[in-house]
Order: structure tokens, then C-alpha cells, then sequence
């Protein structure tokens, strides 16, 4: 999604978000994520604007005091940044990869199955089994933080079962265009 994101050009306009659009993202934040309304507080204080920032093909970015703090594609999932994610690593489910596919993430491909399922990878038990379409928060064997966010493009249980193709789509990775903006 920011593989090659230009802030000049890629930017259509930025525009306050009115309170009523900021409280139902505010609820969509607490339903998906993993969090407290209190670290949520933190991270985007209630009396603090919501910039909506609008970009090229449907993607928005939503930024407190300029930070960027989540982005959204259409009208999907909302996705904390990686910066957020490593502030509060434990807001998404986590999903592990082994060490040969680590290049291939910081290339921007997506996770493939083998990948997740190998010794090094680590998908959740099947008693917390995500379902396709979830956010997730993708480590790395032997690194500390997550190294990107992506979507699930199949149950984790049917990422076991299949072991073949694509089981995590990748929004956004460490080193992409997103990660190197810090102020918009």
C-alpha cells in the first residue's frame, strides 16, 4: 500500500474530521484492536482534532498534531502504524514469520503460508484462531518488534490446513514510504 507513497503528490488534502465521524472511529479502533479506551486516550486524547488526510487510490491516513496514528483502505479495517504498533505491540494478534521470509516483507511481497507455518513462523493456537480478513501485527524470527501489518487473506486454521499461497496480505512493512514520514 505505501511501497511508493510521495507525500507532495500522493496527498489530495487534509481536513478536519467532525466529532461525530471521530467517535464511530473511535469505535471501530476499540472493536478491532486489542486495546483499553484509556490507551486509546493516549495515543488520540477526545479532545484532540482528527486530521483526515486523503490520498491517491482511496487511502486514508488519519494523524493527531501531524503524527500518523492509523490509515485505512476504502472503508476496511482501520490499521495502527508501525510506529503506534511498537508503542503498543500487543494492539493487533500476532503473526510470525521465519527468517528466509523476512527480505521478502521488507520487499513489500506478501506472507505465504510456508512461511507462517515452518518452524520459525508462529500462527495463533486454535482456541484464538483469527479469521480471514483480520488485522495482524507481523514479527519476525529473532526480531523484537513487528516488522509490518497485513491483513489475513485465510483463517489461520486454513493457513495450517492449505499450506500454500498467500495467508497474509501486507499493508504496510518497515522501511516502506509510511514508515519514513513522521509528520504530515
Amino acid at each position: 500500500m505505501f511501497k511508493k507513497f510521495v507525500p507532495s503528490t500522493d496527498i489530495a488534502g487534509q481536513t478536519p474530521v467532525k466529532t461525530s465521524v471521530q467517535r464511530s472511529i473511535r469505535a471501530s479502533v476499540l472493536s478491532q484492536w486489542k486495546i483499553e479506551p484509556e490507551t486509546l486516550e493516549v495515543i488520540w486524547p477526545k479532545k484532540e482534532t482528527l486530521i483526515h488526510v486523503k490520498c491517491r487510490e482511496h487511502i486514508s491516513i488519519y494523524t493527531v498534531h501531524g503524527e500518523p496514528i492509523a490509515f485505512q483502505h476504502f472503508d476496511g479495517p482501520v490499521y495502527p502504524t508501525l510506529r503506534i504498533l511498537h508503542k503498543y505491540p500487543y494492539i493487533l494478534p500476532k503473526v510470525q514469520i521465519d527468517r528466509g521470509a523476512i527480505r521478502f516483507l521488507l520487499a513489500g511481497a506478501p506472507m505465504m503460508c510456508p512461511g507462517l507455518t515452518s518452524r520459525g513462523g508462529y500462527l495463533p493456537p486454535p482456541d484464538a484462531a483469527l479469521p480471514a480478513g483480520a488485522p495482524v501485527a507481523i514479527h519476525a524470527e529473532g526480531k523484537e518488534h513487528a516488522v509490518g501489518i497485513g491483513i489475513t487473506k485465510l483463517g489461520t486454521e486454513e493457513i495450517r490446513k492449505v499450506n500454500k499461497g498467500v495467508g497474509v496480505e501486507t499493508a504496510t512493512y518497515l522501511g516502506d514510504d509510511l514508515w519514513a514520514v513522521k509528520a504530515l
